[in-house]
């Protein structure tokens, strides 16, 4: 029998072409390549990972990869909790807006619906949009306007039962409780700050079965929710602790300033437009804008002093 014929016989192995050796070799690269980019990203991921443990309110300090310099946030924050371990006489809550950054995103306008749960027609937050020049020479300016909480307020003057009155920091608040819904506040307001609340809401109510698209019971749950306005739990059912049937407005986020925390409009600004803090500590981020020789307060010639300022 010939080896040919046999089996098991040992046959000759070719020798590997250039497209096994290609084949191979790169495979072993590949492995290489993956293994040195999960090391970058094993570094990376030590450079920048955040904590085990997050703490809230934001720390006084802060990495932010890529950034050379203080977020304003990190210190607001910092101004804030400065502030807080004042007495309310001694600390005055102002807010520098910046018109040369607002680009008309309205994320402030959103952030505070979400935030104090308005319903449609009550607006604490709108930013006028307004085009300037003549053609072709045009542009468009952004001007956030939120209640300037006034040191001379003209809408307390004019409330028949005193539901609306300046508090010792400097913010202009409303009781809901003993607020009648006469609207004086609203028309005595000179920039417009103030809207009723008549009780509508984004959705109608409708049957479990109604067939409607999958949100609708999500909606319905949100325009429903109790909110946190001054600190108290507000329903939306028109009892005495109701804000429907009342006035309303910007309170800069007083339940979340209790708390530790930045208004809504300011955290959730992607420009960094709102900066907020107490006018009365010269160290803190607001004190140094106002000092800006390019400050401006909106109809300061009414005498009303408000505690908003813009940079032009």
């Amino acid at each position: 029998m010939t080896d040919k014929g046999k089996k098991g016989t040992n046959r000759s192995i070719p020798p590997p072409t250039r497209r096994d050796f290609i084949k191979s070799s790169g495979g072993v690269l590949g492995l290489a390549a993956i293994l040195k980019l999960d090391e970058r990203a094993q570094k990376l991921s030590a450079a920048v990972a955040p904590p085990s443990t997050v703490s809230f309110p934001l720390e006084e300090t802060a990495f932010v990869p890529g950034s050379t310099k203080e977020d304003p946030l990190i210190r607001m924050q910092a101004d804030l909790r400065r502030a807080m371990q004042k007495p309310a006489e001694e600390r005055h809550w102002s807010m520098v807006i910046n018109l040369r950054k607002c680009v008309g995103c309205h994320a402030c306008t959103e952030a505070c619906v979400s935030e104090n749960k308005l319903p449609p027609g009550v607006i604490y937050r709108f930013v006028m949009d307004e085009e300037t020049g003549q053609y072709p020479n045009v542009s468009r300016r952004f001007t956030p306007r939120p209640c300037m909480h006034c040191d001379n307020p003209p809408c307390t003057k004019v409330c028949p039962v005193g539901a609306t009155f300046k508090q010792p920091d400097g913010i202009v608040v409303i009781d809901y409780q003993r607020c009648i819904g006469c609207r004086f506040c609203i028309v005595a307001c000179p920039y417009t700050a103030r809207t009723m609340d008549y009780g509508d809401n984004y959705l109608e109510d409708e049957p479990e079965d109604s067939g409607l698209v999958l949100g609708y019971e999500q909606g319905g749950v949100w325009q429903s929710t109790t909110n946190f306005e001054y600190g108290n739990a507000h329903s939306r059912t028109p009892k005495r602790d109701s804000p429907i049937g009342n006035a309303r407005k910007c309170h800069f986020c007083l339940h979340r300033l209790e708390k530790g925390m930045l208004p809504a409009c300011v955290t959730t600004c992607i420009g960094r437009v709102n900066y907020f803090g107490d006018a009365n500590d010269p160290d803190s981020l607001v004190s140094e804008l106002i000092a800006n020789p390019g400050i401006i307060q909106l109809k300061s010639e009414l005498g009303t002093d408000p505690s908003v300022y813009y940079l032009f």
